[in-house]
Order: structure tokens, then sequence, then C-alpha cells
């Protein structure tokens, strides 16, 4: 490991591996192309990381299986009726116009579409979406900034439409964001919609919330390379999109269960015990 070389590295590359290999008198000499086959062959990637995060929430056992019911169509322990659906909704934050210095050359015979580095920034603007989990339908809205009444609106787009209207529960699952997190929230939203219940995620489970699996697929066809003049021309795109998207939706295939949950809490206390112990 680089700091046991007491260099200042956080990392070895196959350079710094050839030339303390040369220096220890291992090898006389060696390729990097040697070096490069050997550590693709070994089971053992020190130079690789993967980023992760303990769960915080004391709760999020119980939290985090309300979610999994839902999508499933379940909510305390009975089956959802046939007027009863489950939105998931959040916010995708800052996107950004960014106007290249260069025009964008197109891809060629043997070479890729060329984005030029430097870019002029035109505005941002918000992107709120609500996904309903079971019939693949999408509510969307571009906003100049997030907040309460950038939600609300987005809340009473769906709430004021067939079938959700008149629906006898309509479940929002959302993230604890400051703008619709708490109870002023629930007080505010289920007393305006009598019919509309909050459930929160866990802290830190944004991969539980089935709509940034749509925002990921937005992020890839729609906002990647980001190339545009200003953020009408952003507006316009993502709900172009967000409107042929719908046309060809399907319901998402979840097939993350309670069982699972359970499982992957039972694995995380065992390793926190361990942690502990050390």
């Amino acid at each position: 490991m680089p700091a046991k070389l007491g260099v200042p590295l956080s990392r070895l590359h196959i350079p710094d591996i050839r030339a303390e290999a040369i220096a220890r008198g291992v090898v006389a000499s060696i390729s990097d192309t040697t070096i490069w086959r050997w550590l693709s062959e070994d089971a053992i990637k020190p130079w690789q990381h993967r980023s992760w995060i303990f769960p915080r929430d004391p709760d999020f056992e119980r939290k985090a299986g309300i979610v999994l019911d839902l999508y499933h169509r379940r909510f305390a322990g009975h089956p959802l009726c046939p007027n009863e659906y489950v939105l998931s909704a959040d916010e995708k934050t800052s996107l950004q116009a960014r106007c290249r210095c260069h025009p964008t050359l197109p891809p060629g015979q043997a070479r890729a579409m060329r984005v030029e580095h430097e870019y002029d920034r035109g505005g941002a603007l918000q992107y709120l979406a609500a996904w309903d989990c079971h019939r693949a339908k999408l509510f969307g809205r571009c906003e100049p900034r997030t907040g309460i009444a950038a939600f609300d609106r987005l809340v009473e787009q769906v709430m004021t439409v067939p079938p959700y209207a008149k629906a006898h529960r309509v479940f929002w699952i959302v993230d604890n964001s400051s703008s619709h997190r708490g109870e002023m929230a629930i007080r505010r939203l289920e007393g305006r919609f009598r019919n509309l219940r909050l459930i929160y995620l866990p802290l830190h489970a944004s991969w539980l919330n089935q709509v940034e699996i749509y925002f990921a697929i937005v992020q890839r066809k729609v906002l990647t390379p980001n190339d545009f003049t200003n953020p009408g021309e952003i507006e316009a795109r993502v709900l172009a999109f967000q409107a042929g998207y719908e046309q060809v939706a399907q319901p998402f295939e979840w097939k993350f269960t309670r069982d699972d949950l359970a499982r992957l809490m039972k694995k995380l206390a065992a390793q926190e015990a361990l942690r502990s112990a050390a």
C-alpha cells in the first residue's frame, strides 16, 4: 500500500509499481504490459474502490419494509385495493445548460462524437417527477428552483386528475428533502388532499426510490453529453422525452423483497459487531 512506502500517493499506478519493483531488486527490468497482465489476472485489485454508506437511520428496516411492501401492492399487512396507487417522487436538481465554446462534432468513421471541453454557463433548472410504480405513468415539471412551492405544484398536477383525484388512497414515496419532510409537510399535503399518504424512505436510501431509475435513464439518454444553449432547451428536451418514454414504459421489475432486506440487515449487523470488537 502507498502508505507503507512513504510516498504521497493514494494508489499506485503501473509505472509506480514498475519503479518500486526495480528499486527493490525484485526484477532487473519488467514491462508495463506484463505488470498490467498480472494485475488483471489477480483476484485482489487494491487500486479499485467502491463507495458505500452505512445505514444511519435507526428505523431503517421498518421504513424500508413499508416501501418494499408498497412496491408489491401491500400496506400494513393487507393487499391494496384496485383504487389505491403508489407513486415514487423526487427532484433531479441543477440541470445546467452548458453551451460549448465550439460546436459539437458528430461521430464519423473511426471517430467518436467530439464535445468541446470548455463551455459557457447558460443557467440551470430543476426537474421534478412522480412515477406511478404499477401503471408506469409519469408526471413531471421543470421549475427554476426547488422548494415547498415547486413540490406542491407537482403534487397538485397529479392529485387533481383521474384516477388519483377520486382514489381511495395515493401513497407518495419520498425522501427526506426539506420540501416535503416532517410533520409540517404531512399536515400541509395530507390536509389538502385527504386521500394522499406521505411515505418516507430511510435516510440515505435513494436506491429504494423507483423514480431514481427513471432519472438515471434521463441522465443517460437526454442529458449526456450536456450541450444546451439555455434552460428552455433542456426543459423542452426533458418533457418531450418524458412524453415519449411514457408511451412505451413498463413497470420496473422490482425484485428486492422484505426477505432480502432482512438478510441485508443481518449481514450489516454482523459487520458492525466485528468492527466494534476490533
